[in-house]
């Protein structure tokens, strides 16, 4: 017998900023309702999706995401519960909505999860500061403005130029921009004003060139907290952390840093009242070692569907169990079979998170990265090491790249590539190394991290020692462990592909297989998701 009946709305129509990671999140959130015994009602406008299929959920509505039409089916329906979650900043804002005009109250209907306030203080920019300000987190300097007018004055307030617009209710950096002087400013400022569904967009201090950090948190109604991943973005603050590669966990925060990033996220999210998943991101000063709260997404988000790839941890499935009242203690976790959802997850491997830009179909479009999105896609690699991780990733881009290969540029051409990112950042950084560029240079101009700048130099020298020879079994080994494939290895020794399959065949050098288990193999575990690397024992379950 059902317990009741459940909405759950969808994304939409899949564009930048909002695309396939939703659909994941809604599907996993189907399931994890019905295996509590609920009857799921999905809406969703979008049929070109997985949750719309007939076996994800009870009952399906393929309509247009609005407040009228959601509130028709929650009273045909006789909806108990809406999922405010699960379908990214549609569906927040949509719950927003049915909130504030009435709709929920009049229906007897209740927002599961993340509840109206809690999304008002985390979509709300003033009401987002105040509170950050009454807590003790620090934040950049910032005021929220409703016109131009006001934006221009705004300026002065928090330093003056540069400064960052922030549209308030957007998705994806939409609407938003770094302006270096007002003539910047208010195209800018008009456009965010515009996107923002109440007509607010906040005027940000820079913090133009510090570490980006992303925490991705999970509270129940009891108030247990706990840290499911960390991910570090290898580009500074000023790119979209859609834009950015990013890895996980954190590389190059030292404990005690990242000791304090933990404990403010858990007092971010129990001041937000968030039950549920939420994502908290942070700028970081390398130098002083200061950091800023820049914003809070109180939702299964794009970074949720990564971290939970990541770690293995179906942050979707907890949180839908959230929020019809089970607390992390009460969720088992399927992988192990002995811990629970309250268990943080642990990881013994490298996550890198590389975009897809759809610039070789647009070619018209300008290719420079900012504070908007405008890759389409991305893809995930996991490995031991940084660099096995970041060439897995872009061999994955379905970009006919199968390696680190270098585009055309003069001296000139390169370096303002370093400073001025587009899609082909990566490739200009191993370009510089193979110049004999210095690593702090290159740290200097792309604001990267010199630790990282070093991983790209190894894989330069490897090319290097594949070019020079000979191809020993040796060589190979280690370039195999640093994300090489055949091809690669045959393009840069001057042999073909089948010869140098041979020769690893020949000297046993073959692939092994790593769990990704959620404990980093300190309970047994068991799941059908595995990674491949080279020199590691395989975790494969001989049958």
């Amino acid at each position: 017998m059902s317990k009741g009946r459940l909405l759950v709305i969808g994304s939409g129509p899949i564009v930048i900023g909002q695309a396939a990671e939703f659909d994941f999140s809604g599907s996993q959130a189907c399931r994890s309702l019905r295996e509590e015994g609920y009857t799921t009602v999905l809406v969703n406008s979008n049929p070109a999706t997985i949750q719309t299929d007939q076996e994800m959920a009870d009952i399906v509505y393929i309509e247009p995401l609005n407040v009228e039409t959601i509130a028709e089916i929650i009273r045909k329906e006789r909806i108990e519960g809406v999922l405010s979650g699960m379908g990214g900043q549609t569906a927040l804002n949509l719950c927003s909505e049915l909130a504030d005009k009435g709709y929920l109250e009049k229906l007897n209907c209740r927002l599961l999860g993340t509840q109206p306030r809690a999304i008002a203080l985390s979509e709300d920019r003033e009401l987002f500061r105040e509170t950050m300000i009454q807590i003790g987190e620090p934040i950049p300097r910032s005021v929220t403005v409703n016109s131009i007018e006001e934006a221009k004055k705004a300026v002065e307030t928090v330093g003056g130029f540069p400064v960052l617009i922030r549209p308030a209710y957007t998705l994806g950096g939409t609407g938003s921009g770094v302006a270096y002087d007002e003539e910047e400013l208010v195209p800018i400022a008009g456009r965010g004003l515009i996107y923002s569904r109440i007509r607010q967009v906040l005027i940000e201090e820079s913090v133009l060139g510090w570490k980006e950090l992303e925490y991705e948190v999970m509270r129940d109604r009891k108030d247990n907290c706990i840290i499911i991943c960390t991910m570090e973005n290898l580009d500074a603050m000023g790119i979209h952390t859609g834009e950015s590669i990013v890895v996980a966990p954190l590389q190059t925060i030292n404990d005690e840093d990242h000791q304090r990033m933990r404990t403010a996220s858990i007092k971010i999210i129990r001041a937000l009242g968030i039950e549920g998943g939420c994502n908290v991101q942070y700028a970081f000063n390398p130098v002083t070692r200061e950091y800023r709260v820049i914003e809070v997404n109180p939702r299964v988000s794009r970074s949720s569907a990564l971290a939970s790839k990541a770690t293995g941890y179906p942050i979707a499935r907890v949180a839908a169990k959230i929020a019809v009242g089970k607390t992390l203690d009460e969720i088992p976790n399927k992988i192990t079979g002995m811990t629970y959802a309250a268990f943080e997850p642990t990881i013994d491997y490298v996550v890198a998170k590389l975009p897809r830009w759809p610039f070789d179909k647009f070619r018209m479009v300008e290719t420079k990265i900012g504070t908007q999105m405008k890759s389409t896609g991305e893809v995930m690699a996991i490995g031991r090491t940084i660099e096995e991780t970041l060439m897995k990733a872009v061999r994955s881009l379905e970009t006919d790249r199968i390696d680190m290969e270098s585009e055309i540029w003069n001296d000139k051409e390169l370096e303002d590539e370093l400073i001025a990112p587009s899609d082909k950042r990566l490739y200009a950084i191993a370009e510089a190394l193979r110049r004999e560029m210095p690593v702090d240079k290159i740290a200097d101009l792309t604001k990267w991290d010199a630790f990282f700048v070093r991983k790209i130099q190894n894989i330069v020298k490897m090319e290097r020692e594949l070019v020079a020879g000979p191809l020993t079994p040796e060589l190979i080994r280690r370039a195999k462990r640093m994300g090489f494939q055949d091809e690669s290895i045959g393009k840069f020794a001057n042999k073909t592909e089948a010869a140098v399959r041979q020769e690893r065949i020949d000297n046993a050098i073959l692939p092994t297989y790593k769990m990704v288990d959620t404990c980093a193999a300190e309970f047994q575990a068991e799941t059908p998701y595995f990674y491949s690397t080279y020199g590691s024992d395989c975790e494969v379950p001989i049958s």
